[in-house]
């Protein structure tokens, strides 16, 4: 596919448009080697499916959910107050973002400061466009293979959202293989709370190893999740395992994108 531009809210705002959505890119899609490949999979699909979106660019601030978190209650309120400036100057209505954690802040946590929007996680974004007829989705290179997906905390336990990833998995012809701890039940990664960003606790054992031993138990060749950081500690834990030769782990973002060649 043709390389394409993505505009900033400022650049539509100057010429008088409006995007459909806001794409929230959040930092670990803006910063994370990694990470920025879940985020350009998703500007492909959403420019594939011709929806009118923009992102915010340098204007786009963390929204706070690692400060609020570890317990710095002030921090967080002035980060989210800073976003939310920004988005209602710009009379932000609807969100799309590929992190969990800026998805449940954004919806859960900023109507109180002030900033009311409609907030979707991807899988769910995504999940609507599919419905609506906008997005066909094929197995392609993925038809047959095993699967397990991996419920991010924020997504699944915090938001109740555990079918649309799975709905739109099921569209790619996979086999999904369920890990014996999945949605309700499912186990966190180990990166949630602020933990990415902190040493371990003595313990045992790695929470991200015992989830990685989870994902393989289940026989599966890509192990699948929605989220930047869930990605990180489920990819350091296959690799302890040595299995990074046979197992691969990708977003479901990149699922589709791949899967339609895009």
């Amino acid at each position: 596919m043709t390389n394409f531009i993505v505009p900033t809210l400022a650049q539509m705002n100057a010429e008088g448009k409006s995007p459909e959505v806001l794409f929230w890119v959040g930092c670990a899609g803006s910063f994370d080697d990694r990470a920025k490949k879940i985020t350009k999979a998703m500007a492909k699909i959403l420019n594939h499916t011709g929806v009118s979106f923009a992102v915010l660019g340098t204007e786009e601030g963390c929204t706070g959910d690692p400060a609020k978190r570890a317990g710095n209650e002030f921090l967080f309120q002035m980060q989210a107050m800073m976003n939310i400036q920004v988005l209602n100057a710009y009379e932000v209505k609807h969100i799309v973002t590929t992190c969990p954690h800026c998805f449940n802040t954004l919806k859960n946590e900023y109507p109180e400061l002030g900033g009311n929007y409609k907030v979707e996680h991807h899988s769910q974004f995504l999940n609507g466009l599919m419905k609506d007829g906008r997005l066909k989705i094929e197995g392609g290179q993925f038809r047959g293979k095993k699967i397990t997906f991996h419920d991010p905390c924020y997504l699944g336990r915090a938001n109740g959202e555990y079918e649309a990833p799975r709905e739109l998995l099921a569209k790619l012809d996979v086999e999904l293989k369920e890990m014996r701890r999945c949605k309700q039940n499912g186990l966190c990664c180990g990166a949630g709370g602020a933990q990415m960003f902190k040493d371990a606790e003595p313990g045992t054992a790695e929470i991200n190893h015992i989830r990685a031993d989870e994902a393989l138990a289940t026989g599966t060749e890509i192990v699948v999740s929605g989220c930047p950081f869930c990605n990180t500690m489920l990819t350091d834990g296959v690799k302890n395992r040595e299995k990074e030769d046979t197992v691969q782990v990708l977003d479901l973002a990149e699922m589709i994108a791949l899967a339609e060649d895009l």
